[in-house]
């Protein structure tokens, strides 16, 4: 079995992260980049079946820029057999629709059983990438899956929502998406990362793919305005000297919060 995990390198949560005002794009440099929490949790799932099921590859997938390479290597290092990188500068800023046009295009190229994502980027946010994707392979798609099992012809999977618990079983191949319910990712050990130097770390382009980013049949977004955030300001204080009700009354219709 071929699963290929989805993952994205995304600037440090821990650190301060700031827009350009010139781009609109996040600032990225290679010191802050970081997998994504949630695709190492997707990699994990691969990685445990492929404990428990020999002769399973585990392949990391990424639409990044050059600096991401030490990050993937984490992926190595982790576990997986090998790793593809997308990179173009054609791709900087690419809207939902273009990223998962790229990536559809690379997972159809590499082949699998099993592609596996996590169900919304700590960046982006957007959670569209995975089913877009499925939708451009022709396959099922089962998001935002808190429990999984995989066999040879299906995967299976549990999805909470605020009403029930479904259980959903798509066959293969298929897409899926999993939540932060699903266990933490292991970290790499010394023998990982050193076999890790010796993993391919492919890299391919859009004229690999045969993907063209300025086509005119394709929905495309771009930034038309940015801003720097204001600074924050003091709030207000209501001491109450008998008259704080009506004035608390008075401060939400003022700002349209009543």
């Amino acid at each position: 079995m071929k699963i290929l995990v989805l993952v994205k390198v995304v600037p440090d949560t821990y650190k301060s992260r700031a827009l350009s005002l010139e781009t609109g794009l996040a600032d990225r440099n290679a010191e802050d980049a970081v997998l994504d929490e949630i695709g190492e949790r997707a990699l994990e799932v691969a990685l445990a079946h492929a404990d428990a099921h020999t002769g399973t590859e585990v392949v990391v997938l990424a639409m990044a820029p050059e600096l991401a390479q030490a990050s993937l290597r984490k992926a190595l290092a982790m576990g997986a057999s090998a790793a593809v990188q997308v990179t173009d500068e054609r791709l900087v800023g690419a809207d939902v629709v273009l990223t998962a046009q790229v990536l559809a295009a690379a997972a159809r190229h590499l082949g699998f059983d099993l592609l596996v994502a996590g169900n919304a980027s700590t960046d982006g946010s957007g959670g569209a990438v995975p089913a877009a994707m499925a939708e451009l392979l022709a396959v099922p798609c089962a998001t935002s899956l808190s429990e999984v099992e995989l066999t040879e012809a299906a995967v299976t999977g549990t999805r909470v929502t605020e009403g029930a618990a479904l259980r959903i079983e798509a066959p293969l191949p298929a897409v899926i998406s999993i939540t932060e319910a699903l266990p933490d990712a292991r970290l790499p050990s010394f023998k990982g990362i050193m076999a890790a130097k010796k993993k391919p770390l492919d890299a391919m382009a859009l004229d690999d793919l045969d993907v063209d980013p300025d086509a005119t049949d394709a929905a495309r977004s771009i930034m038309i305005a940015v801003r720097e955030r204001p600074p924050r300001t003091a709030g207000v204080k209501i001491v109450d000297s008998g008259d704080a009700g009506a004035r608390l009354a008075d401060f939400l219709v003022e700002n349209r919060l009543a």
